[in-house]
Order: structure tokens, then sequence, then C-alpha cells
């Protein structure tokens, strides 16, 4: 019998999730190179972060304007660098949880 909201298929072990929206043949992984894909975006989101904490200080039309703004509202290289440890500690659970088997088949 079948989760209450997942329609099983006995004939091909085929769960549809969301009403069909999602299919999914019991046995079969996420391919690698998406688990991998995780990691590349994780550090460019990371990398983002760091480089743009306190704005684009560097261009030059605005930057100017960025270092004025930072300097007169007092920003926090700490507390950016706790919302880039926080999104490094998430980016550990993602990884972590990509590269583990999900089915216990």
């Amino acid at each position: 019998m079948a989760e209450p909201g997942i329609a099983e298929d006995p004939k091909n072990d085929i769960q549809d999730y969301a009403d069909g929206w999602i299919s999914e043949r019991k046995g079969t992984g996420v391919p690698t190179f998406l688990k991998f894909a995780y990691i590349v975006i994780l550090i460019g989101v990371i990398s983002y972060f760091f480089f743009y904490m306190n704005g684009e200080v560097n261009n030059s039309t605005r930057g100017a304007l960025v270092r004025q703004f930072n300097h007169m509202t007092q920003s926090s290289p700490r507390f950016m660098y706790g919302v880039i440890g926080m999104v490094a500690i998430y980016a550990v659970i993602v990884v972590v949880f990509a590269f583990q088997k999900v089915h216990k088949d």
C-alpha cells in the first residue's frame, strides 16, 4: 500500500509524487554530476557572500557611494562572517545529505 499522497505503479516500481509532477523509479539515484553541482553552486554562493559582504565597493561608478554608505551605517564584518559561517554549515549539511543513499531497497 502506498503512502498517502504517493501513487505507486507495481509493474514498473515507479512512484509519482506531487500528483504526477515528479516520478521516480525505485533503485535509481541522483546522477553524480548533479551531486557535484551542489558543491559548485555552494562554493559560488559562499564566495559571493565573502567578496560582496560590504557591497560592491570597487565599482567604478557607484563604489564611492557604497563606501560612504558603509562608513555612515557602520557595516559589521563580524555579522557577515557569521552569515558566511551559517551558509558554510548549511553547505556541509546539503553535501552530506546529497551523497547519502536515500533508499534502503
